[in-house]
């Protein structure tokens, strides 16, 4: 069962780390960052780097569940894995009230689900 846990919490990662390019590399784009965001040309200008920056930190995310996932002793790994997942949940939460509640569907309930499969699965 513990596949399925660690799939849901490789799908938090993939999400990280497709959001860590959007904002990284593609946040001025009009066909990826600036449509995903909604944002206009003008704001995406003047926020490019702001986006990297915290682009950085959804690779962290990412890059954490990652150590999690591969880690060969498997109490660590669930305490990783939790560790990062809850991180993705509490921004999640704080984006949702803060910025747009879209955030919450993208970020809380993937690391929710993945959070419960880690606790009930292994």
């Amino acid at each position: 069962m513990a596949i399925i846990s660690n799939l849901l919490v490789l799908l938090v990662a993939i999400i990280h780390i497709y959001i860590f390019v959007l904002e990284t590399f593609l946040w001025t784009h009009p066909a990826y960052g600036r449509k995903t965001f909604r944002t206009t040309a003008e704001f995406a200008n003047q926020t490019k780097a702001l986006a990297a920056n915290q682009g950085l930190y959804n690779g962290f995310l990412a890059a954490g569940l990652i150590w999690g996932i591969s880690h060969p002793v498997p109490e660590f790994a669930s305490q990783l894995k939790l560790f990062f997942l809850g991180c993705v949940f509490v921004a999640g939460v704080f984006g949702g009230l803060t910025v747009s509640k879209r955030i919450v569907g993208v970020q809380c309930v993937p690391s929710a689900l993945a959070a419960l499969a880690v606790i009930y699965l292994g």
